[in-house]
């Protein structure tokens, strides 16, 4: 679990990102090298401490393996919503 300020910031602002890329048709590939890039330029920039920055690596790779962040909302049909509407 995270507990430094900046890191939950960069955190939520990393995965809200991935979603972002997700819904814009990007796969997990691809997903993947924007992790990649997105902590380099932290470790490049030296914002956050190493072990920060590792931990903040692994709740993200967590997060991106969770499938249940990553699935799309399937419109009903008329007839379905007729359907269970009238039960």
């Amino acid at each position: 679990m995270l507990t430094d300020s900046q890191t939950i910031r960069y955190y939520q602002k990393l995965t809200d990102a991935l979603v972002e890329m997700w819904n814009r048709g990007y796969r997990f590939d691809d997903l993947r090298l924007y992790i990649d890039g997105y902590l380099a330029a932290l470790r490049q920039t030296s914002i956050l401490e190493p072990h920060l920055i590792h931990r903040l690596e692994e709740e993200v790779t967590r997060y991106m393996y969770d499938t249940s962040n990553f699935e799309m909302l399937q419109p009903q049909t008329q007839t379905e919503k007729d359907y269970y509407n009238n039960f």
